[in-house]
């Protein structure tokens, strides 16, 4: 049985006070949690130093919300992979939708970034997801399948298990986001494992395939018990502790619960 990944991008917000704060008591309740549950957080740049001297002899995993391919140069405002690295980051999300729309990042601009972490020990965490337009279209499984085949180009098979997939419909996140239904997650998920399949072979069984989409503590567990997904990339509903706490909780208690109906079966 594989470990539930749960974890929180907070994007632009919280300060270093508030990162902190937020960090010091997740840890605490984490402590002797459940071993069955990989978490991660994904503070703002700033942060990053402070955060990780918290969860530093934690099991939490500390992530960046993105990373430049090239180890140095004349890249103004970028950050390196050495640096992250240099400083205990362990996951680098990428592509999500929002660096997609506003700052203009492709599939093959990913693919580069990929093949830098792969290359520093970095765990990628890329994010995939149609527009609400795709998707009306029925246009999802082609949209997906060109993210993935495009991104994972010459990627070795050795490397392509350090990855880690988030999907993330376009139409399903941000404080606008549609609900999806569990279902129609479920279907797609099973359409990534075969697409990974098709393109990493045997190790397309195995990446993890998180989903990511106005996740929140009612629809947590529904999600969870789709066949294919492997955790849950949180958003807004994670930002706030109290909130976390309760969708952990529900987590950690379907974790005990799938293991004691596997033992008994």
């Amino acid at each position: 049985m594989h470990k539930i990944l749960i974890g929180t991008n907070w994007k632009m917000y919280k300060s270093i006070a508030e990162a902190k704060e937020y960090t010091t008591a997740l840890k605490a309740f984490f402590e002797n949690f459940s071993t069955d549950i990989e978490l991660f957080i994904i503070p703002s740049f700033t942060s990053l130093h402070p955060v990780q001297e918290i969860v530093k002899d934690s099991t939490i995993l500390l992530g960046a919300q993105n990373m430049h391919w090239q180890d140095e140069g004349a890249y103004t405002g970028e950050i390196s992979p050495v640096h992250l690295k240099e400083i205990g980051v362990q996951i680098i999300e990428l592509g999500h939708s929002e660096r997609r729309e506003y700052f203009n990042e492709t599939d093959e601009i990913l693919y580069k970034k990929v093949k830098a972490a792969l290359k520093h020990g970095l765990k990628p965490l890329i994010c995939i997801g149609e527009t609400r337009e795709e998707k009306e279209l029925f246009l999802t499984k082609e949209v997906l399948a060109t993210q993935l085949k495009t991104i994972f180009q010459k990627i070795e098979v050795h490397d392509a298990q350090q990855l880690w997939i988030a999907y993330e419909p376009r139409w399903a996140i941000g404080e606008g986001g549609k609900v999806a239904e569990p279902k129609y997650i479920e279907e797609v998920h099973e359409c990534l494992r075969d697409l990974l399949i098709e393109i990493l072979g045997e190790v397309g069984k195995t990446v993890p395939i998180l989903f990511g989409g106005s996740v929140n503590s009612k629809n947590a567990i529904p999600y969870l018990k789709c066949k294919h997904v492997s955790g849950l990339f949180i958003g807004r509903a994670a930002w706030d502790l109290d909130s976390f706490k309760d969708i952990l909780l529900q987590v950690k208690k379907f974790v005990e619960h799938r293991k004691k109906v596997r033992s008994c079966s």
